[in-house]
């Protein structure tokens, strides 16, 4: 197993920080707090799943993962990806004019966005693959991965950008030779006409049909999921599952989620 979490709401907090102390602390770009954030929260899960765990055997590791994305990616000219605490519409304009921030409104306010460029490559892969054919659990790709451009020969460098996770984890999936891709979210299943009063859920979906829903998804939230979804089916052949942690049990057995089918 290969767990890869988010990290929007901590690269937020730590956004707030680098503003309020500006005058003081030179700012650290948005590369080097994903790395920082995959340090931490890797930290929280690897200890908290090692005690839980009945393998004593198993051994549990997070592995910073640095993801190339193409410089010339358009997706740099349209900040789309929602990270940080949410805002009143008052203090979103206040930030836009102070601090140059990008922000869009959403369900529950405003949020800052940033570029999300496609996922290319994960530069760790060869250690993450030897690490689950030994048998142990990788927690790998936080936040995406930290994005990195590629230079001459074995040179990187970081870009000012954050990478989608759903996007990160199916080409980690597909690159691992993965069973089944899960994405779990805050909502039990995708939904036609989600909030509406004619909302209801979708239990699986053709490519065909995936393909078709892509434009009426959110782009910063539900579409990278089904998008990163339906990627895997096709590369694979195997189905992916997009649910919640409260009915993921029920979901594994088609008894719940939206599940991807190729």
């Amino acid at each position: 197993m290969v767990l890869v979490h988010g990290n929007g709401p901590q690269v937020g907090m730590i956004l707030l920080r680098i503003e309020a102390t500006r005058d003081r602390i030179p700012p650290e770009p948005l590369d080097v707090l994903v790395a920082e954030t995959q340090g931490s929260i890797g930290y929280l899960l690897a200890r908290t799943i090692r005690s839980a765990s009945a393998h004593p055997h198993q051994d549990v590791a997070a592995v910073m993962t640095q993801v190339v994305v193409d410089g010339s990616d358009p997706a740099f000219a349209r900040p789309t990806k929602p990270v940080g605490p949410f805002y009143s519409e008052e203090e979103a304009l206040r930030l836009r004019e102070k601090v140059g921030w990008d922000l869009a409104p959403g369900a529950k306010g405003w949020r800052r966005v940033v570029p999300s460029p496609r996922p290319r490559e994960v530069v760790e892969m060869g250690v993450i693959r030897e690490a689950v054919a030994e048998g142990h659990l990788v927690i790998a790709g936080g936040g995406g991965g930290v994005p990195v451009r590629r230079g001459r020969g074995r040179e990187l460098f970081g870009v000012e950008a954050v990478v989608d996770k759903d996007l990160t984890s199916s080409l980690m999936a597909v690159g691992l030779g993965a069973e089944r891709l899960v994405i779990l979210t805050e909502v039990d299943a995708v939904y036609r006409d989600f909030g509406g009063e004619g909302a209801e859920p979708i239990p699986h979906l053709r490519p065909e049909e995936a393909r078709d829903i892509l434009d009426l998804l959110p782009p910063g939230s539900m579409g990278p999921k089904v998008e990163a979804a339906l990627a895997f089916a096709e590369a694979t052949g195997r189905g992916a599952l997009i649910t919640d942690v409260d009915h993921l049990g029920r979901a594994l057995v088609g008894r719940a989620g939206t599940w991807i089918l190729p």
